[in-house]
């Protein structure tokens, strides 16, 4: 203890001695002891999975500044957490059975595959947010839940991935969203950048399948299209234009083997500036030319100064609906 004290008294007065700091001194260098997730699918330029790179063959940049990989996972058999997420507005009626009986049979493929630790949960959203079911690994009840839904009133899709998000945040393992929706939202209190900054920071992958009942420009939700990809492009994730029936199927049978063929990167950020930003930009390379990395593009910390109250417009209860509160 007298050791340490000396310490700390020598280091105290080298300070002082040293004077005040000038203001043109570089900028304060952030130290995180938080590791950072970043989960990767690699593809040839032809779209074929690769899953048999290296952690030698990855490069990870925060805010610019390269990193090292402390935590390196190759075809991870770390559990999933996924919330599958329905829409059920008015405008998917005509399809839904045909989408849901799609859904049935990846949850059928999902979790009869997969790691006995998978689980999934089921909502669905129209005007309002319902959890049919929490995490569960039981196909049975999901899929009975499924048999209930049917189509109603508007879109609230930017709640009800805030709302996953914050189901997913505290769940360990690798977190994804699958959504089936046919366009944009209508009716959310939430905005798509705080359904986008929700996911983030719950570590979530969103796989938007947006179902083409219209294949032409003229009377498509394009915008709908574009906000689903910007936040898929923004989780590591990959959104999907089909129609019902085959090509659904084989998009949720793409979304499982990169679910199989993914690679966990980890690193406790080093030498990264402190900004006024709490969003970190991330960049995530493989040393292969003609390989391509999909990774989230960027991870949430704390900022200088920085207040976070809770948000306590909207919440979910199981098996329950959307319920609005008055901000005090």
């Amino acid at each position: 203890m007298r050791r340490r004290s000396a310490s700390l008294l020598a280091a105290l007065a080298a300070l002082v001695a040293a004077g005040p700091v000038s203001a043109q001194q570089q900028p304060v260098i952030r130290v995180n002891v938080n590791l950072v997730r970043v989960i990767a699918t690699v593809k040839t330029q032809a779209g074929e999975l690769v899953g048999a790179l290296h952690k030698e063959d990855f490069q990870v940049f925060d805010n610019g500044v390269p990193q090292e990989i402390a935590v390196f996972e190759r075809q991870t058999d770390q559990p999933l957490s996924v919330a599958l997420m329905v829409d059920t507005s008015g405008s998917t009626a005509k399809e839904l059975k045909y989408e849901l009986d799609s859904a049935s049979r990846f949850l059928k493929a999902l979790l009869s595959e997969g790691n006995s630790g998978d689980m999934v949960a089921l909502y669905n959203f129209n005007w309002q947010i319902t959890r049919n079911n929490y995490f569960t690994h039981s196909y049975t009840s999901l899929a009975n839940s499924l048999k209930t839904l049917h189509g109603e009133a508007g879109t609230s899709l930017y709640d009800a991935i805030y709302l996953a998000a914050r189901d997913l945040e505290d769940r360990e393992g690798r977190k994804v969203m699958i959504i089936v929706t046919d366009g944009g939202d209508t009716t959310s209190a939430k905005t798509l950048k705080e359904a986008l900054e929700a996911a983030q920071l719950a570590d979530a992958v969103i796989y938007p399948l947006v179902v083409m009942p219209i294949t032409n420009d003229a009377g498509r939700n394009i915008g709908g299209e574009n906000a689903l990809k910007f936040m898929a492009d923004g989780t590591g994730g990959r959104a999907f234009l089909p129609t019902v029936g085959p090509e659904l199927d084989r998009a949720f049978t793409e979304i499982i083997d990169e679910l199989r063929t993914q690679y966990l990167l980890g690193f406790y950020p080093k030498n990264v500036p402190l900004t006024q930003e709490r969003f970190h930009k991330l960049e995530v390379k493989v040393s292969r030319p003609d390989l391509r990395v999909s990774a989230r593009n960027g991870y949430y910390g704390e900022a200088e100064g920085a207040n976070h109250t809770p948000d306590a417009r909207i919440s979910v209860t199981p098996e329950g609906s959307r319920k609005k509160r008055q901000e005090k």
